[in-house]
C-alpha cells in the first residue's frame, strides 16, 4: 500500500485537523485483515459469527478510504456487522436476560470499533495499543483457560498490529486507515462480547483499553459540553493535544498511550484475583487520574 497507494488514490492529504504535514499513503491496515482472515479461517477455525462480519465491516471501511462513505452509511454497516456477530452466537441460546442486553452489546461493538478508529490519529498509536491490548487480551484467556481458539487469534492480532509498526513509527511510510482501525476494534469488541461471562471478565477487557475508552469518552463530554456537532470531524483527543499543542514527538505520545495501557492491564489483571470491588476501586482510580491530568493539559494549552 505504501508504493501502490498513490495510483489506487489511497492517499490521506493534510488539512486543518490533521496531524501530519505531507500527503501519505493509507489503507496499510490490508495487512492487519489478511492476517486476521488467514488465522481466522484456516489456522484457529474461529466462529464465522466473529470473523464475517469483521472481514465484511473491514472490506467496507477499505472502499471508505477511497470512497468516503457518508456517517450515516458507515454507521448502517457497522450496526449490521455488529447484529451478525451478537446474534450469530446463538439467539435460541440466550435466556430473556441476555436478550435485554442485545441493545448494549450492539451500542459497545460499534462504539469500540469508531473509538479505535477515532484514536487513530498519530503515528503509532492504533498499532501500539493493538500490541499490547491484544497481548493483555490474550494473557486473560490464558489465565481463565478459556477458548484457545481466541487466545492464538488475539496473539496473532498481537502480532500482526507489531508488524505493522515498522512502517508507520517513527516516521509513517503508510497509515493504517479505516480497515485497519475498525478492524482492531471490532474484533476486540467481539472477543470482549463472548468472553464477558460476569461483570468482572468485561471490566478487564475495558481496561486493556483503558487509554482509548477514556480519551474518547472524556472528549466527547467535553466537546458535547462546548456545544460542538459530535459528528464533525475534530483534533480534540488529548493524545491531539499532546502532539499538536504540546508539540510532543508521535513517538513519545504513543508510547506513552501503550504505557499507560499496560499498566492500567497488569493492574486490573492483579484486581480480578481479588474481587470485583477491587477491580472497580482500580478502574475508578485510575479514571480519576487521567480525568485529572486531561483536565491539567487542556487547560494548560487553552
Amino acid at each position: 500500500m505504501s508504493r501502490y497507494a498513490f495510483s489506487l488514490g489511497l492517499v490521506d492529504f493534510p488539512n486543518s485537523r490533521s496531524s501530519h504535514t505531507s500527503p501519505t499513503p493509507r489503507g496499510g491496515g490490508v495487512g492487519l485483515l489478511l492476517a486476521f482472515f488467514v488465522v481466522s479461517v484456516f489456522l484457529t477455525h474461529a466462529s464465522e459469527s466473529l470473523w464475517l462480519p469483521a472481514t465484511f465491516l473491514a472490506l467496507v471501511s477499505f472502499f471508505d478510504d477511497r470512497l468516503d462513505l457518508s456517517p450515516r452509511a458507515r454507521l448502517l454497516f457497522q450496526l449490521g456487522a455488529a447484529a451478525i456477530m451478537v446474534l450469530g452466537a446463538g439467539v435460541n441460546e440466550f435466556s430473556y436476560l441476555d436478550l435485554i442486553f442485545i441493545p448494549f452489546w450492539l451500542l459497545f461493538i460499534v462504539g469500540t470499533a469508531n473509538f479505535y478508529n477515532f484514536m487513530d490519529g498519530i503515528n503509532g498509536i492504533a498499532g501500539i495499543t493493538g500490541v499490547v491490548g491484544f497481548g493483555l487480551a490474550a494473557a486473560f484467556i490464558r489465565i481463565v483457560d478459556a477458548d484457545s481458539t481466541l487466545f492464538f487469534l488475539s496473539l496473532a492480532m498481537s502480532a500482526a498490529c507489531a508488524g505493522f509498526l515498522p512502517f508507520n513509527l517513527p516516521k509513517a511510510r503508510v497509515f493504517m486507515g479505516d480497515v485497519g482501525s475498525i478492524l482492531l476494534g471490532f474484533v476486540f469488541a467481539g472477543i470482549t462480547f463472548t468472553l464477558s461471562n460476569d461483570l468482572g471478565s468485561f471490566l478487564c477487557f475495558l481496561a486493556f483499553m483503558f487509554p482509548f475508552y477514556a480519551d474518547a469518552l472524556s472528549t466527547l463530554f467535553v466537546r458535547w459540553r462546548d456545544g460542538e456537532k459530535l459528528t464533525q470531524a475534530h483534533r480534540c483527543h488529548l493524545y491531539q493535544v499532546l502532539a499538536n499543542d504540546c508539540a510532543l514527538p508521535h513517538w513519545l505520545v504513543s508510547c506513552g498511550y501503550g504505557f499507560v495501557q499496560l499498566v492500567v492491564g497488569i493492574t486490573m489483571l492483579w484486581a480480578w484475583n481479588r474481587g470485583l470491588w477491587n477491580q472497580l476501586v482500580v478502574l475508578a482510580l485510575c479514571s480519576v487520574i487521567f480525568m485529572g491530568f486531561t483536565c491539567w493539559v487542556r487547560k494548560k494549552v487553552s
